[in-house]
């Protein structure tokens, strides 16, 4: 994530990720949720912050997932069904289910067909709010599979040309297993900037870059300045002469699997908290042989990360090993929250009667 995006120094609280679990998963089990769902729901959040992605850890979500159990807009105890299937297919009712409850889950499936028949997809509806995508697509790393995960539905982005949302942020994962290096991981939203992000810039104060928000007459915003209060996203290229069409197609690609395919919701005929989602899984080993194919890969990401650099930077990355090198950073030194989030924990702790967040 950019540096533009995190924490302000000045208001870091650092605390361990093995304390952050702890404190997340009894929010988890305070909102009725078994602990096997609590626990799936705690480790997808605080992955996320493990790696950096702080849009999808608790400092953005896990108020507004208190906030949806307390309005009953999420189900703690859900009564997930397989409606449709294949043997290697499968369309899932999630019963209202936490979004980071019915990914895994789903995941689970897929993984299981995928092994029987190399390739495993499940489609997803009345689910809620996923979390950080590349937590499921990721899943199926160590089965030596590739994932893929992408979720779908409301409307906050507008169409390339339009005036008004009509499409998801629908951001796409893709995790590729190696043998050595770090996995391929690529997470992006098919909009130009991930909504929460929007949120972030909110709480910390820092201006709005050029080309991720549109005024309230679609105009793309491309001199940056100070955040909007209503947030219109722009597809990723931010105009068509800078390649929207691409995002905005991606969006459009995204909700067909995630909605369409499932239960034939999209945009704005998606019911409020009706989430949908779509994860595969791909079997290395359907297709050729995995050593050989892992190999190939940490061949491939070496010969990427050696590219030589354009003047005025360091090295080249790819996707995935900024975030694995954020984790090893983390796990050491802690992950840091803005001291407004922290305040919220402590008042959640009294609310809810657990102990006080460790920092």
């Amino acid at each position: 994530m950019l540096d533009h995006f995190h924490v302000p120094e000045k208001d870091r609280v650092m605390v361990m990720p093995a304390d952050l679990r702890k404190t997340t998963k009894d929010i988890f089990l305070k909102m009725g949720m078994p602990d096997e769902h609590a626990h799936l729901a705690m480790d997808a959040l605080v992955v996320a912050d493990e790696r950096g992605c702080e849009t999808h850890g608790v400092s953005n979500m896990l108020r507004n997932y208190v906030r949806a159990f307390g309005e009953g807009g999420i189900n703690p105890t859900p009564d997930l069904k397989i409606v449709r299937e294949s043997n290697a297919t499968a369309t899932m009712d999630a019963d209202g289910a936490h979004g980071l409850v019915a990914c895994p889950l789903a995941m689970q499936i897929a993984i299981k067909k995928a092994k029987e028949v190399g390739i495993g997809a499940v489609t997803i509806y009345n689910s809620r709010h996923p979390g950080m995508m590349a937590y499921h697509s990721m899943l199926a790393l160590e089965h030596d599979m590739i994932g893929y995960a992408i979720t779908g539905g409301g409307a906050v982005q507008v169409p390339t040309f339009g005036a008004v949302p009509r499409v998801g942020a629908v951001p796409h994962s893709w995790a590729v297993p190696t043998k050595s290096m770090p996995p391929f991981v690529l997470d992006i939203s098919s909009s130009s900037v991930a909504a929460n992000k929007i949120v972030l810039l909110r709480r910390t104060g820092a201006s709005l870059l050029p080309g991720l928000l549109a005024g309230e007459d679609g105009t793309p915003l491309m001199d940056g300045g100070p955040v909007p209060d209503e947030t219109r996203l722009l597809p990723w290229g931010a105009t068509r002469e800078m390649g929207s069409h691409k995002g905005y197609g991606m969006a459009v690609i995204g909700q067909i699997f995630a909605g369409i395919l499932s239960a034939g919701i999209y945009g704005v005929t998606n019911p409020p908290g009706n989430g949908t989602q779509f994860v595969a899984a791909y079997s290395v080993d359907a297709f050729t042989d995995v050593n050989r194919f892992k190999q190939s890969m940490d061949d491939f990401l070496t010969y990427l990360v050696e590219t030589p650099p354009a003047p005025g930077h360091d090295r080249v990355y790819y996707a995935g090993l900024p975030e694995y090198e954020e984790v090893q950073k983390r796990t050491k030194d802690g992950i840091p929250l803005h001291r407004e989030v922290v305040e919220w924990f402590d008042s959640c702790a009294n609310d809810l009667k657990f102990e006080k967040l460790v920092r």
